[in-house]
């Protein structure tokens, strides 16, 4: 398997009431594609929550982060989130998966989510999604950022994954 690649995530200015998306990558390998996702949601953080996955508009009250370390929250609780997962099953193959964003002044923002066989492809796919999402709101957001990881099946199926992580939610009564 090989290792994530991330490119620097610029600053973003800081609001009372922001709340943090966290940018997340895993990798996994298993016996099968479940379980090599299931081992990429480890590696991202983020296994042990239902995944509840939400169309690609950042709220002006979100700030984008980067987050290596696990998600905090109790098991089973619901996570709402945009996700990539690209899957390898044949020897030599592989998966890479991608998220790119990018926001306004006002800190409104688009999430784009892509998978494929070679970064090259994936970070084509982002740029020139989210250039037409740009375009058809009238432009004025600041540069792309993007997250990619990949993985490469040798002996096992491998799954890459990138997560935006907006909201975890238990299950008792609002």
């Amino acid at each position: 398997m090989s290792e994530s690649v991330t490119v620097p995530l610029s600053a973003a200015p800081e609001a009372a009431s922001q709340f943090e998306i966290t940018v997340r990558t895993g990798r996994g390998e298993g016996r099968t594609l479940l379980s090599a996702y299931d081992a990429a949601l480890q590696q991202a953080g983020v296994a042990d929550f239902n995944l509840v996955t939400l169309s690609s508009v950042i709220p002006p009250s979100g700030r984008v982060v980067r987050e290596h370390g696990p998600l905090a929250g109790e098991h089973g609780d619901r996570l709402l989130c945009v996700q990539a997962v690209a899957y390898a099953d044949h020897p030599g193959e592989h998966a890479w998966a991608g998220l790119g964003w990018v926001t306004d002044p006002d800190g409104n923002g688009l999430f784009v989510e892509h998978t494929g066989g070679s970064r090259e492809m994936v970070e084509e796919q982002i740029r020139f999604s989210l250039a037409d999402m740009v375009q058809r709101r009238g432009g004025d957001y600041g540069e792309v950022e993007v997250a990619l990881t990949w993985a490469h099946y040798v002996n096992r199926p491998v799954c890459a994954l990138a997560v935006a992580a907006f909201q975890v939610e238990g299950w008792g009564a609002p």
